[in-house]
């Protein structure tokens, strides 16, 4: 067939559909046209779509799959059995947690297939679990598209924890087979005597069915909600061709571990393609045990390479989209924030590991800069409280100094991209810090370093309630106890608020600099 479809960027959730639709068809190796904001091909490409559209998540997601880690660790459980003949109580204990996790996992409807066999499975029958891993290998593809499509459990309101498509649609409404015949009949019969219209792309259209109620969390069953709707009767649904490009919304994502993002860069099509494809491949392709971490690593990664990529992109406003505990998150990262993220992309990298731990709650550092950063908050009070857990000896804490340090740098390009600071230069944070090194040595040499918490305090205190009278009264009191003049940056820094919290944060943290930091300069540069 010659006859072409030609979609168009729209809104974020229509804008995913479109990204996901290209995944799948380029995955299967079919021919697309970008077009600016537009993108076409063929609607023989549609032909066998429901093996195409699975074989996408199938191929794409395997790794972050249960199915993956079952043959992980009955591999694991071959090579040991095959390689010691005496297994130690320690590997004998591990074997067995390994085996109650692939009992526990393979409960799942995904594995009936071969649920007996694992019933029965045991240590001392190595034939018996090569079998199992034959079976699981023949229905690869199976199970991998029952875990891929998941379920949302409506009483619970949950997920199934590592599925795709379940977390954006009603699993219960996929009937991905009609579409290429509704799609065809659709772009051969007379629309002219239908009197409804598409609520997205406005053509014409013969009835009111279903509405976009398979679209979970974003619209209602216009069957059994009517009172939504004005009159009591909805005008909502799509033509075949949008109801396509909506169950291609979970291919636009990319998910993992209940988390998705993706990034609205309506420029153009291949643009969005080309971006989210970026983002998928580093969290992906990514090892990092925080898995909140690598899609934030992957954002700024792939942030950073279309920033850097001048022949290709344009440093303008784009839409963060991100799916996290069943719900849409939304974020616009305008030209200063693409900068800030671009410049302190070095400080961002030292701080990936860092984190502490709050009453029973683990907070990761990175992360936390980086929501405040989307949501264009800036980061005093997340200096402020990792300098106080600092002073107080906390024991569960994963950072130095060092780290702070750079996340008052990050703060300081945040700043001045908001229109703060703009005739400072960075050089003060370094001079700050190093002014508050010196004093600390000044009080080692008189034998009062068990003043400098207390001292340490009170100046936390005057940042944080903005009091620059008690800050200086403290800071005067210090140089005039260790005889030494105060320097000229701390008088100019009173002039201006955001000033005065930079520089004084930083000059505390130079004062409780430890040794730790000294001997394993850990966080980059002072």
């Amino acid at each position: 067939m010659s006859e072409n479809i030609k979609l168009e960027l729209s809104d974020w959730l229509y804008n995913a559909g479109i990204v996901g639709i290209v995944n799948i068809l380029k995955h299967a190796d079919n021919v697309v046209e970008f077009d600016g904001q537009s993108v076409s091909f063929g609607i023989e490409c549609l032909d066998n779509f429901e093996e195409k559209y699975f074989n996408y998540f199938i191929d794409t997601y395997e790794k972050t799959m249960t199915y993956t880690r079952i043959l992980e660790k009955i591999e694991k459980i071959l090579n040991i059995c095959i390689d010691d003949k005496k297994i130690d109580k320690e590997k004998l204990e591990n074997l067995k947690k390994d085996i109650n996790y692939i009992k526990d996992k393979m409960k799942r409807a995904a594995y009936k297939d071969v649920k007996l066999l694992v019933d029965k499975m045991d240590l001392d029958k190595n034939i018996q679990i090569k079998e199992l891993k034959q079976l699981l290998i023949q229905n690869r593809n199976k199970i991998l598209k029952i875990e891929n499509i998941g379920y949302y459990n409506q009483q619970n309101k949950k997920s199934t924890p590592n599925a795709i498509i379940d977390k954006y649609l009603n699993t219960g409404m996929i009937n991905i087979d009609k579409f290429y015949e509704d799609i065809l009949e659709y772009a051969k019969c007379d629309k002219d005597k239908y009197k409804f219209n598409c609520c997205k792309c406005y053509s014409k259209i013969k009835e009111i069915k279903e509405g976009l109620s398979f679209l979970n969390r974003i619209y209602f069953d216009t069957a059994r909600k009517t009172s939504n709707v004005w009159n009591f009767e909805s005008d909502i649904e799509v033509c075949p061709i949008c109801k396509l490009v909506y169950y291609c919304v979970p291919a636009g994502f990319t998910t993992i571990y209940g988390k998705g993002m993706f990034i609205n860069a309506n420029h153009s099509v291949e643009n969005a393609v080309d971006i989210n494809f970026k983002i998928k491949h580093e969290i992906l392709n990514n090892n990092e045990s925080n898995r909140s971490n690598s899609t934030f690593k992957a954002l700024i990664t792939a942030l950073h390479e279309s920033i850097n990529d001048e022949a290709k992109y344009e440093l303008a406003d784009i839409q963060v989209v991100r799916y996290e505990d069943e719900k849409y998150r939304f974020n616009l990262l305008s030209r200063n924030i693409l900068k800030v993220l671009n410049e302190s992309k070095e400080e961002l990298n030292y701080i990936i590991k860092c984190g502490f731990k709050e009453i029973n709650t683990y907070f990761n550092i990175y992360e936390e800069t980086l929501n405040k950063l989307l949501n264009n908050e800036n980061l005093f009070m997340l200096i402020h409280k990792t300098l106080i857990f600092k002073i107080s000896g906390y024991s569960d804490l994963h950072y130095n100094i060092g780290h702070i340090k750079n996340i008052n740098k990050i703060n300081f390009n945040f700043m001045r991209g908001v229109g703060y600071m703009e005739n400072i230069e960075r050089d003060i944070l370094k001079s700050a810090s190093g002014a508050g090194y010196y004093l600390k040595e000044a009080y080692k040499s008189k034998n009062s370093e068990n003043k400098l918490d207390g001292i340490a305090y009170r100046l936390l205190n005057a940042l944080k309630t903005n009091n620059k009278s008690m800050f200086m009264d403290t800071l005067l009191n210090c140089y005039l106890y260790t005889n030494k003049l105060v320097p000229q940056f701390f008088i100019d820094c009173l002039k201006d608020e955001i000033v005065f919290k930079t520089i004084g944060y930083s000059f505390v943290s130079g004062l409780i600099d430890g040794e730790e930091y000294k001997k394993t300069n850990e966080g980059g540069n002072n």
